[in-house]
C-alpha cells in the first residue's frame, strides 16, 4: 500500500471507527444522514490534504536506515528500548524516558548535533516526563504511550504566572504527560503513532469533586522556541491536549485529537501567550473548543501582559458539540491580535469562532479574520460574548474593560444550523466594533422569528442570509479584509531526514 494511501486509511479509520465506536453518534445534533455526508466530506478533505502532510515510511529493520521530515535533522538516534524499556502496556517506562532524555540531552548544546527516542511498536506505560532541546520524539506508528493513571505518579507543579492559580482548582496543578521548559527546536512527530492520556479516571474524578489540583495536559510547552508537532494521534487527555505557553515559533501539523464529546476541558490545541503560530491540517474531535487561543487570567495575564498573535489555522476539521471551533479568550488578559483562519470543516458543533471575555480582563481581541468556513448541524454560527462568568478570584479590576475590535468573517456556509444564526454580545459602554461579514449564509433548520440576536455590537455585512441584526447592517464594499502578507512561522519548511536504528544485541 503506498504511503498517501495508507495515511488516507488512517484518516478515514480516526474520524469513522474510533469516533463513532467510542463516543457515538451525537444524534441529539444531527442525523445518521448528516453525519454520514459530513464524514464523507471530511474525507474528501482528507484526501486533499494526504499529499501535504508527507507521512514518512515506517522504519526498516535494525541497522538499515529510514527517513522522516522534520524542520531540523539530528545526528544522534536511540530506541526506547535502548534504556530499559517495554512495551506491554502494564510494565512502566517512566524510568527508561527520564534515562533516554537525560543521556540524549548531552546532544542538545551548541554543535552537539541533536538527538531523536524513537518509540518503537508497543504500548509503553509512563507517568510525565520532560523533553530537551535539539531533540525529536519519534512515534512509530503501532506505538501507543500510554499516561500512567497513578495520580500520584504526577508532580504537582506552580499554576502559571499568567492565571496566578490552577484552571479547575485553586493552587498548583499536575504537570504534563509530556513537557518542557526553556527549550529550542523540539519535534514530536512519528508515523501516527499515538499518546493516550487515559483521561477516564481524571474525568471522573474531576467530576465528582475528588481533585485537588488542576488536571494536567497531554503535551505543555513552556518559555521554548521552535516547535514542530505532527503526524501524531492524541487520545483522551486528562484535559487540554495540546499547551504551548509563553512560546513562538511553533507548527502543529497533521494531528488527530479525539476524546468523548462530553469529557470535561479536553480542548484539542491551546497557544497561550505564544506568537508566530500555524495550526494546519489537524482533526480534533472533542468535549471542548478544537482550538482555544489564550493568553492570562485577568490581573494575572495583564501583569505578565504577552498577548497570543500571529496565528494561523488552516485546513482544521472540528467536532465538538458544546464548545467552538476557534475560541479567542476566555483568557485573553495579555491580548490576541492577528489571527488567521481559513478552509475550515465543522460538523455539529456548538459555534465556528467564539470571542469570549469580561469586565475585568482587560487588553484586547482585534484583527481576527476567517474566511471559506463549510460548517454542517451547528447550534449557531457565531458567538461572541463580552460577559464570560468566569474569574479567577474577586480581586480583579472592574475598570479592566476589554477592546473587542476589527472581526472580519467572509465566504461562510452554514447548513443545519439549529438554534440562532448569531448570538453577538458586547459591553454595555464598550461595544464590540468593526465587525465586518460578507458571503455568509446560515440555513436555518426551522424559520425563526429571531435568527441573531445582538447586543452592543457595530458593524457591517454584504451578502448575509439571513439578514443580520440592525447593528450589523451598515453597508461596504461587499469584501471584508484577510492579511496579504506572509507570517515568519509561513516560512518554517521541512525536510527528509534520515536515521538508523543500531541492531538489537544478542
Amino acid at each position: 500500500m503506498s504511503v498517501v494511501r495508507k495515511f488516507r486509511s488512517f484518516r478515514w479509520n480516526s474520524l469513522l471507527a474510533k469516533y463513532l465506536t467510542h463516543h457515538g453518534s451525537p444524534v441529539g445534533w444531527f442525523s445518521l444522514p448528516q453525519i454520514l455526508c459530513a464524514l464523507l466530506l471530511v474525507a474528501a478533505s482528507s484526501e486533499k490534504a494526504a499529499a501535504r502532510r508527507h507521512v514518512p515510511p515506517e522504519a526498516g529493520p535494525a541497522g538499515e536506515q529510514s527517513t522522516y521530515l522534520a524542520p531540523t535533522c539530528r545526528e544522534h538516534t536511540a530506541s526506547l528500548t535502548d534504556f530499559g524499556g517495554v512495551g506491554d502496556g502494564t510494565t512502566s517506562n517512566t524510568a527508561a524516558f527520564q534515562k533516554a532524555v537525560a543521556h540524549l540531552s548531552q546532544y542538545s548544546g551548541e554543535g552537539g548535533g541533536g538527538s531523536m527516542l524513537y518509540v518503537p511498536a508497543g504500548k509503553w506505560l509512563t507517568a510525565p516526563f520532560n523533553l530537551t532541546s535539539h531533540f525529536t520524539l519519534f512515534l512509530h506508528s503501532d506505538a501507543v504511550i500510554l499516561a500512567s493513571q497513578d495520580i500520584t505518579e504526577w508532580p504537582v507543579i506552580d499554576p502559571l504566572p499568567s492565571y496566578g492559580r490552577g484552571r479547575d482548582h485553586a493552587g498548583g496543578r499536575y504537570t504534563s504527560l509530556i513537557a518542557g521548559s526553556n527549550l529550542t527546536d523540539v519535534v514530536i512527530t512519528g508515523n501516527n503513532g499515538t499518546i493516550d492520556g487515559q483521561g477516564a479516571t481524571w474525568w471522573s474524578k474531576f467530576k465528582s469533586g475528588k481533585l485537588k489540583y488542576t488536571r494536567g495536559y497531554l503535551i505543555e510547552l513552556m518559555h521554548s522556541d521552535t516547535i514542530f508537532i505532527s503526524n501524531v494521534t492524541l487520545l483522551n487527555s486528562p484535559a487540554w491536549n495540546i499547551h504551548p505557553v509563553y512560546s513562538r515559533n511553533i507548527v502543529i501539523q497533521g494531528v488527530t485529537i479525539l476524546a468523548p464529546t462530553k469529557s470535561p476541558n479536553t480542548d484539542g490545541i491551546n497557544p497561550d501567550s505564544c506568537s508566530q503560530v500555524r495550526i494546519e491540517d489537524c482533526y480534533v474531535v472533542s468535549g471542548d473548543d478544537c482550538v482555544a487561543i489564550k493568553s492570562g487570567w485577568d490581573e494575572y495575564g495583564i501583569a505578565v501582559g504577552m498577548p497570543s498573535e500571529h496565528i494561523v489555522v488552516r485546513r482544521l476539521t472540528c467536532v465538538s458539540p458544546t464548545s467552538a471551533v476557534i475560541a479567542l479568550g476566555s483568557e485573553m488578559s495579555g491580548g490576541i491580535s492577528d489571527v488567521r483562519a481559513e478552509d475550515i470543516t465543522a460538523v455539529g458543533t456548538e459555534s465556528a469562532v467564539r470571542i469570549k471575555t469580561a469586565v475585568g480582563r482587560g487588553a484586547y481581541v482585534r484583527d481576527v479574520y476567517a474566511r471559506r468556513m463549510t460548517l454542517i448541524g451547528m447550534k449557531r454560527v457565531f458567538w461572541m460574548t463580552g460577559d464570560y462568568k468566569s474569574h479567577p478570584d474577586d480581586k480583579y479590576d472592574p475598570k479592566a474593560v476589554p477592546v473587542v475590535e476589527n472581526i472580519s468573517y467572509q465566504d461562510v456556509v452554514a447548513t443545519g444550523v439549529w438554534k440562532e444564526a448569531a448570538r453577538m454580545e458586547g459591553i454595555q459602554g464598550a461595544p464590540f466594533k468593526g465587525i465586518c461579514m460578507a458571503n455568509v449564509t446560515a440555513e436555518m433548520t426551522k424559520a425563526r422569528k429571531v435568527s441573531w440576536n445582538c447586543a452592543d455590537v457595530e458593524g457591517v455585512s454584504a451578502d448575509v442570509t439571513p439578514a443580520p441584526c440592525a447593528p450589523l447592517q451598515g453597508a461596504h464594499g461587499g469584501a471584508c479584509p484577510f492579511p496579504t502578507d506572509t507570517l515568519a512561522v509561513d516560512e518554517v519548511t521541512v525536510q527528509r531526514c534520515s536515521y538508523t536504528l543500531a541492531p538489537a544485541s544478542p
